[in-house]
């Protein structure tokens, strides 16, 4: 079965990466995943939670937007709305847990990274291509506090990437697109690390139950997406 746009069930949307995006964040991208577009800094402050603090750990939290022309139909800014609404929190918790899994705090030192994914254009996986190109960025900003003196650790243990699979018209199928992902009966984000290791299964039945036969379909695609994903991160970390 061919898709609307060309792909195959089991293929990815292009991908490109492009780092030091912007001039002022110690880690930045530009991450594009077909039409999506997303911007992730990784911005550090001295400092940390009070929950935390005299621990001798660092944090990683983070910040997720839409823009309001990165739609078809205006965004209402959540500053204007006045609240979060439980999409976004969802979303940026899922990113902090996922920059976190790879981490280890203690090797930061009392200080916070923020991640900030701000949604330019969306066309379906934006949370997704948030973590995957939020990596880089994290990447980006530990080795400025390394450069820098800040740390002498290494408190990378690994790679982490997520993607989008769903079932649509009865069809498993890898990284959505917005149309895709209306229409899925089923949808699901996976986040591995690079050595395969899972960081979180998000996975629901929209319109109808699935078997663990379709699970295993989907989770395969994913791992095939994301192993794409680490060589793409690689490459854009080594360029």
């Amino acid at each position: 079965m061919m898709r609307k746009d060309g792909r195959k069930p089991d293929e990815m949307r292009p991908v490109v990466i492009e780092r030091n995006f912007t001039k002022f964040a110690h880690g930045s991208v530009l991450i594009q995943v077909g039409d999506t577009k997303v911007i992730c800094t990784a911005s550090i402050d001295e400092g940390v939670p009070p929950y935390i603090k005299n621990s001798g750990q660092g944090w990683i939290t983070a910040e997720y937007s839409l823009l309001p022309g990165s739609t078809s139909k205006r965004v209402i800014r959540e500053s204007t709305r006045g609240k979060v609404n439980g999409r976004t929190q969802e979303i940026q918790r899922l990113i902090g847990r996922s920059m976190r899994a790879i981490v280890d705090l203690s090797a930061l030192g009392e200080r916070t990274i923020w991640m900030d994914c701000d949604v330019i254009q969306a066309d379906g996986g934006t949370r997704v291509a948030s973590i995957t190109g939020g990596y880089v960025a994290l990447v980006d900003a530990i080795n400025w506090l390394r450069n820098n003196g800040e740390i002498t650790g290494e408190p990378l243990l690994g790679s982490v990437a997520a993607v989008s699979v769903g079932i649509v018209d009865g069809v498993s199928m890898l990284d959505l697109c917005y149309e895709e992902d209306v229409a899925a009966n089923v949808d699901m984000n996976v986040v591995l690390t690079g050595d395969g290791k899972y960081v979180e299964l998000q996975g629901t039945g929209e319109r109808q139950t699935f078997t663990e036969e379709e699970l295993d379909q989907m989770i395969n695609q994913a791992k095939k997406g994301i192993n794409q994903l680490t060589r793409i991160q690689k490459e854009a970390l080594e360029g």
